[in-house]
């Protein structure tokens, strides 16, 4: 199964639930000189346009693409921004110009993207000055108060998983991002900024996002959705929310 693909079977929840990105990372992109009024942005893994309207404002046009067609017409539907088209494809398949974009863009998506292809494809659309930012979401661990009854109910569910990093930390500054870059011979060394943020929980929303968290669906559905329902039982157990430590990561690499 392409996990990557099991998003469009929750796209609507997944455009209800899913985060956005903090402005700060945007502004950043544009100080780095990423993003500007005359960019013309790729933005590869749109989902339900979480930073595709933040990236438009910011730019002069913007294509996003993603492989589900679901998640596509959720974006469509969500985005407000007139400077953006949209295209159902994964960024292997896309047939693109050479030379005809300053900033790639993917958020919370590159990991789904072959790094035999998608670093040397990049540097190609790219124009000579131009850029690749990957960026995404990272979830903490949570506090300790939550620890054993999750602990147990990951035990029950889903032996061996608990304390495993998250799939998520691939984005964090000790994960491949850095090494790819390097092994691709495309680009400079990466430019870094992480932001830290919280996420507040309740039982219900955090039974929804955990709907969309492709990483589960190692799981058989049965044991998948109890392991949901004990979870949020959990926090309704300990008052009923919970502050969420998250960290965003953000990767600017510059076509060398």
């Amino acid at each position: 199964m392409n996990f990557g693909r099991a998003f469009d079977g929750v796209a609507d929840l997944y455009a209800d639930v899913r985060p956005g990105y903090l402005p700060a990372l945007f502004d950043d992109l544009v100080a780095m000189g990423a993003l500007g009024p005359s960019k013309a942005v790729l933005e590869v893994g749109c989902g339900a346009g979480q930073a595709t309207e933040d990236l438009a404002r910011r730019s002069g046009r913007v294509v996003a693409i993603d492989p589900g067609e679901r998640l596509i017409s959720n974006a469509r539907r969500g985005v407000s921004a007139e400077n953006v088209s949209f295209i159902v494809s994964t960024f292997e398949d896309l047939d693109a110009t050479p030379a005809s974009f300053d900033l790639i863009a993917s958020a919370q998506a590159w990991h789904w993207v072959d790094p035999e292809v998608g670093f040397t494809k990049a540097a190609s659309m790219l124009r000579p000055d131009g850029c690749l930012a990957i960026f995404g979401h990272v979830p903490m661990m949570v506090p300790e108060a939550l620890q054993p009854a999750f602990r147990a109910a990951f035990e029950t569910y889903w032996p061996g998983a608990w304390g495993q990093p998250p799939p998520q930390s691939w984005y964090l500054p000790q994960g491949p991002v850095s090494s790819l870059v390097a092994a691709s011979r495309q680009f400079q060394p990466a430019e870094h900024r992480g932001y830290s943020w919280t996420w507040t929980f309740d039982p219900d929303l955090f039974g929804r996002y955990l709907r969309t968290d492709s990483s589960y669906h190692v799981l058989a559905e049965a044991p998948r959705f109890a392991l949901f329902d004990a979870l949020s039982v959990a926090i309704a157990d300990q008052g009923g929310t919970y502050d969420s430590a998250w960290e965003t990561h953000l990767y600017v690499v510059r076509k060398a």
